[in-house]
């Protein structure tokens, strides 16, 4: 949930807004000029702007600059009508996060609100590091020998301008790393984006990172401008960078060699001032005997190289991530200095941890949803550390039953009814296993309180919702005592 402020002069347009994302649980501030808006920025900065470009008196672009010269890590979307699409693309040339075309459907901008305050989350959100961080703090925790060096390496990077290549498995805490590294920066106050390699398909990552003119392909109706160009003096993290395709790779490695880039379909050369952090959990030198990676790419990201360790190579680390893991979501549901038993640290130390720190961040923060208080015992984790491989058999359960349902299926849109039918037993389990606590299964499936309520009402789900949600019934813990 977050802190917005909508600037808009419509003002059916500006209640109906209020009203969507009041209920969607964010704190929503108005004004129908820009003056008046900066103003209320000023007073009390949001933690999302979104900004009407057509606006009576300072007009929207003016309201934008005065914005970036605030903060220029506040997020602001565009919010704009019909003729002033080039104004909308100059507005995000100078900053803007995105924008979004008038009119529009309200879950297509509440999808852009999610992206948006997160990533804006992310670039006010201090990495810090070392062995017992606040619990309301993000950090890389550890004392053990290896992640002393990493920390050694950040310190000496973060300062410069150097391409950095962070490697480790997964959910080893490569984002956080590279989020460590921009808040330490020169660019710490300029904006930080995440780009996610395998999360775009193929054919969009290329002009979602370089854009493209109208005309470039088939439905390109206007210029587009990429996160490079969008990213001046700011900082890119290209995650899963062993996943991009070699068109893009081949672009990439233009930029980091010139600092130049050419959107799809033109021919204007772009200077680009931008500091790229990559990071990958591949074998790159393999994929590059392979051909699925250039070799000039490689070395020009290999300037500097942070390995992050997988977890089950420092085991002394696990009782302080822990610690901080329990503590952190402990405090987030009410807890008070929530503690695990010594049996349970032991139980966790000897955990061989395949998901690495995701996986053990996973397993406490489950115990004390489904739990019942703390301190957190061997019964609370148990459930959450089976071995891998009993995940497997339960992927091919689930692959077996899809390939049933599509074989069997006569509903012309099998994907959205499979999806409901998805969508449904997961609230409904979630409902069930915590006692029909909509508070407890929202945390668990990882959404907000109304939009679990949303779906409880969409799918008739009603009955499985306890009476009372406030520690009556299953997971009375919420008192702190066991």
């Amino acid at each position: 949930m977050g802190r917005i402020l909508i600037i808009e002069d419509q003002r059916s347009l500006l209640d109906s807004l209020k009203k969507l994302l009041s209920q969607e649980g964010h704190i929503v501030e108005t004004s129908s000029k820009g003056e008046a808006g900066i103003e209320k920025l000023k007073a009390n900065l949001p933690d999302l702007v979104l900004l009407d470009l057509m606006l009576p008196g300072m007009k929207g672009l003016d309201v934008l600059t005065e914005i970036q010269k605030i903060d220029s890590r506040i997020p602001v979307i565009i919010m704009t009508g019909f003729g002033t699409t080039e104004t909308a693309i100059e507005a995000i040339k100078k900053g803007a996060f995105d924008y979004v075309p008038k009119p529009f459907e309200f879950p297509d901008i509440l999808k852009i609100i999610e992206k948006a305050l997160e990533a804006g989350e992310k670039m006010k959100s201090q990495v810090v590091l070392g062995p017992e961080p606040s619990p309301a703090q993000e950090a890389i925790v550890g004392i053990s020998p290896v992640m002393q060096e990493v920390y050694k390496t950040i310190g000496k990077v973060a300062p410069t301008d150097a391409t950095v290549l962070i490697r480790g498995e997964t959910g080893t805490g490569k984002e956080l790393v590279a989020r460590a590294i921009y808040h330490h920066s020169k660019r710490a106050n300029k904006p930080f984006f995440v780009v996610n390699c395998v999360a775009i398909p193929e054919t969009l990552l290329e002009s979602e990172l370089f854009g493209y003119e109208r005309g470039a392909f088939t439905g390109a109706d206007r210029r587009k401008i990429g996160k490079f160009e969008q990213a001046g003096g700011a900082t890119i993290f290209l995650d899963e960078i062993g996943e991009m395709p070699p068109s893009t790779q081949a672009k990439l490695t233009r930029l980091l060699q010139e600092k130049t880039i050419e959107r799809l379909g033109g021919r204007e050369t772009i200077q680009i001032d931008v500091r790229i952090i990559a990071a990958t959990n591949r074998d790159l030198e393999l994929a590059m005997k392979e051909g699925r990676f250039r070799d000039d790419l490689y070395y020009r990201l290999n300037v500097v190289t942070i390995t992050i360790p997988p977890l089950r190579d420092r085991p002394e680390d696990i009782p302080l991530l822990s610690k901080y893991f329990a503590q952190r979501y402990g405090r987030e549901m009410g807890y008070e200095n929530v503690t695990l038993t010594n049996e349970a640290i032991e139980l966790l130390k000897k955990h061989s941890w395949p998901g690495n720190v995701r996986e053990l961040e996973n397993a406490i923060r489950k115990a004390l949803i489904l739990g019942r208080g703390y301190p957190i015992e061997p019964d609370d984790l148990i459930p959450s550390i089976k071995r891998k491989a009993d995940w497997v058999s339960t992927e091919e359960k689930i692959s077996q039953f899809i390939a049933e349902f599509l074989a069997t299926s006569e509903v012309p849109n099998s994907h959205d009814r499979f999806m409901q039918i998805v969508d449904r037993a997961l609230v409904a389990e979630a409902l069930r296993i915590t006692g029909g606590n909509q508070t407890k299964a929202a945390k668990l499936l990882g959404l907000t309180r109304q939009t679990l309520q949303s779906k409880v009402d969409r799918y008739k789900l009603k009955k499985q919702v306890s009476i009372a949600e406030n520690g009556q019934g299953h997971g009375q813990g919420q008192t702190g005592a066991k």
